[in-house]
């Protein structure tokens, strides 16, 4: 070491700082090794590294003093700039825009110098090197950009309609719900009749409409946003529209009413005209629909109220009810008599799909819970709520659902709302004992966010974060939307046409194999006819549930119970536990792992034996199996196809048994890959895997009774026998039963 170059700056007096840091830092630094020990390496690691930093710096600066300071200002101004639009404009992860920033720089500065050479020598070699450098580089990261990625699970999953053994509801007699029905379809809008950026609401309107107030529940019309939209849209919060798309079926009448209210895509890029696709549908099959346009309170250039405007949604869709209602009671009216208000189904996307659900509860209020000087006076015969890819979390208020109708659908590859939040409403949906509702959930894999709305597209994010999007895996736009028409249809039919002969798709998808497209769906449904007897959402003890049952887990590899989360740390709000087995190369059939809930001699439950039992299940991470060392035992497997027996034991010790697969196949690990990378994926999404369980509904009747005696109303014990694969793990939700009524 130069003795003059330590001399000549206060670097020794540096040195020993950051030794004595250092050393502090690593006798603090847990280990294995002794804190002594710890102390001196650490002091040795903070010297060192000071000494490689300050030699870094120093020769970096004489070669800094050979730029020019042309070039040193351009490039420190490029920079500035970069920083400045990271920061309040270019959605791209830091690693992503730095790194290609730095190439940027790089390529703008080998162009320059490569375009001056050539200027005074065209045939220099160098400089035509670095024209070809830059070419490939420039061209390189375009053609990244521009590719819609790739499918890692391509080859994992098999077709999920395959060896299936139940027979179609097409075999049955059925026609399609997607399929169109036998009324012709009327279009046209109503509106306030002076919109001055949209005709179809201005002239083009068949009703006006009056405005409503809405400045008690959107108090945040003010500032920037109030001083810009109102410049865009010509209105304030005072008057907003009762603006309306109209799917109209030919007939008499009356006819159940459906409202459709889109999320919160740009203001400027309208969005109710995305819904045809559902509005002609439906209309067709006997149902007056109306998309309705609430984009003057969605977010752009103007501000995002961030949620606070969730009430306003919600209040607006029970606003156009009462307008139609003002219309059916008008004699004088065009649709007086057309619409059979006693059935009312509201279905709502993104936020959209949250509002529906507030837009229900604030139904039965009297007042407005925010605000109490704005009152209500709805009392709407809503029947049915459907909520599309919804938000849960944007209103303040957890809102909680009871006695409706109920369907919620979601895809793998929402990018915008990366979990299921539709099934935390879901689960909170209660119906009381006098009730004839129903819920239900379908979860569409390699289904995005925007292609529910015809206009959105495949892209959840805006540019420039969507060009890292991966959206190869996704399925096509009519592909997804024809999936939605199948499920909505065939709710909408149950729950305002009382025709329930399409509710066993949502039992077990496979039934309606022939009406969807070829993708894994894992469906829910709950009726006010099914009893849950256990869903570990009780205590926190593993051996019980309610009503004095008892839980009981052998020879289990795992067994915990736990708050599912979604794949970017929120909670499902539900609680599951967690079971796992591992019998090496060999099964021996007298130590096969188990699980089994025993219940008490008086439950107090009737079960019919010709309903079903209810399984919610999941395919858990294989990989947290462990060998004897407590190292991953799973490394070379692949992961199991999980399939196991059920056994129902009576007092008399009767028995009966069937294999899950007899019904339906358990789905594997569904993984995603949101963006063209799995580092993008997990730092702007989350982990490529959530637990997403589905219902099974085994039929009693499928049960081989062991014994002829089996008396299912003296039903004393639940059991799962893991006897179909040597390893796995899987998510046990709910267990109960449901009575065909």
């Amino acid at each position: 070491m130069d003795r003059r170059s330590l001399t000549a700056t206060p670097l020794p007096a540096f040195l020993i700082f950051s030794a004595i840091v250092s050393g502090i830092a690593g006798y603090h630094f847990q280990t294995s090794l002794h804190p002594l020990l710890m102390m001196g390496l650490g002091a040795i690691i903070g010297l060192l590294a000071n000494l490689l930093f300050y030699y870094l710096i120093k020769y970096s600066g004489k070669a800094l003093r050979q730029i020019s300071m042309g070039l040193m200002a351009a490039v420190l101004s490029t920079v500035a700039a970069l920083i400045l639009v990271k920061t309040y404009a270019f959605r791209w992860p830091d690693q992503v825009f730095y790194i290609a920033a730095l190439l940027g720089i790089i390529c703008s500065i080998i162009s320059f110098y490569s375009f001056k050479k050539l200027s005074v020598d065209q045939k220099s070699v160098r400089a035509w090197i670095g024209v070809v450098i830059v070419v490939l580089c420039a061209g390189g990261g375009i053609y990244w950009l521009l590719q819609e990625g790739h499918d890692p699970y391509a080859e994992t999953l098999a077709p999920f309609f395959e060896d299936v053994k139940v027979s179609t509801l097409s075999e049955q007699g059925l026609e399609g719900p997607g399929s169109q029905g036998k009324y012709a379809v009327q279009i046209f809008t109503y509106g306030s009749g002076n919109d001055q950026k949209r005709e179809e609401y201005a002239k083009a309107v068949k009703f006006k409409t009056p405005t409503v107030d809405a400045s008690l529940l959107l108090p945040e019309w003010k500032g920037d946003k109030k001083k810009w939209r109102e410049r865009y849209w010509g209105f304030g919060v005072t008057d907003f529209p009762l603006n309306g798309r109209v799917y109209m079926p030919e007939g008499d009448g009356p006819f159940p009413l459906v409202l459709i209210v889109h999320g919160n895509h740009s203001m400027i890029d309208y969005s109710d005209g995305g819904y045809a696709y559902l509005g002609e549908l439906l209309a067709s099959r006997g149902f007056i629909t109306v998309s309705v346009d609430e984009n003057f309170i969605n977010g752009h250039w103007s501000g995002d109220f961030r949620g606070k405007e969730m009430p306003s949604r919600a209040w607006l869709l029970l606003k156009h009810l009462e307008q139609w209602e003002k219309w059916n009671n008008s004699p004088e009216h065009e649709l007086s008599g057309k619409i059979d208000m006693d059935n009312i189904m509201l279905i709502g996307h993104s936020r959209g799909g949250e509002a529906v659900s507030i837009a229900a509860a604030f139904n039965e209020l009297k007042y407005f819970p925010d605000n109490a000087e704005e009152t209500f006076d709805f009392n709407f015969n809503i029947k049915g709520v459907v909520a599309i890819a919804p938000t849960d979390y944007r209103y303040h208020r957890q809102v909680n659902l009871e006695n409706v109708n109920y369907l919620s659908l979601q895809g793998s590859y929402d990018a915008d709302e990366v979990s299921f939040w539709g099934l935390r409403t879901y689960r909170r949906l209660t119906f009381s004992e006098s009730s004839n509702f129903f819920k239900a959930g379908v979860y569409i894999h390699q289904a995005n966010h925007g292609q529910f709305n015809a206009s959105w597209g495949r892209a959840d994010f805006g540019a420039p974060a969507k060009w890292l999007l991966n959206t190869e895996p996704m399925l096509t736009g009519e592909a997804q939307r024809e999936a939605a028409k199948v499920f909505i249809s065939a709710f909408a039919e149950a729950a305002l046409h009382n025709d329930h002969s399409y509710l066993p798709l949502f039992k077990n998808v496979a039934l309606a194999r022939d009406w969807l497209p070829e993708e894994y769906y894992l469906t829910h449904f709950h009726s006010q006819h099914t009893e849950t007897l256990v869903d570990f959402e009780g205590d926190m003890d593993l051996t019980t549930a309610k009503e004095n049952m008892r839980l009981q887990a052998e020879n289990a590899a795992i067994w915990r119970e736990e708050n599912l989360s979604t794949r970017d740390g929120g909670s499902q709000q539900n609680n599951a536990v967690v079971l796992g087995w591992d019998y090496g190369k060999q099964m021996n059939p007298d130590t096969l792992a188990s699980y089994a809930v025993t219940l008490p001699d008086s439950l107090g439950v009737t079960i019919d034996s010709s309903g079903s039992m209810l399984l919610t299940l999941a395919a858990g991470d294989y990989h947290e199996l462990k060998n004897k060392e407590g190292q991953p035992a799973s490394e070379e497997r692949k992961e199991p196809a999980l399939d196991f027996s059920i056994l129902l034991s009576d007092q008399n010790g009767n028995s009966a048994r069937m294999q899950l697969s007899d019904e339906k196949k358990l789905a594997p690990m569904l993984k995603t890959r949101f963006m063209k990378t799995a580092s993008l994926s997990k730092d702007m999404i989350g982990d490529e895997w959530e637990v997403q369980p589905e219902t099974f509904h085994l039929p009693l009747s499928k049960f081989q009774q062991n014994d002829s005696s089996f008396n299912i109303q003296q039903l004393k014990k639940v059991e799962l026998i893991f006897d179909q694969s040597n390893y796995g793990v899987i998510i046990l939700d709910d267990i109960g039963f449901e009575t065909i009524k």
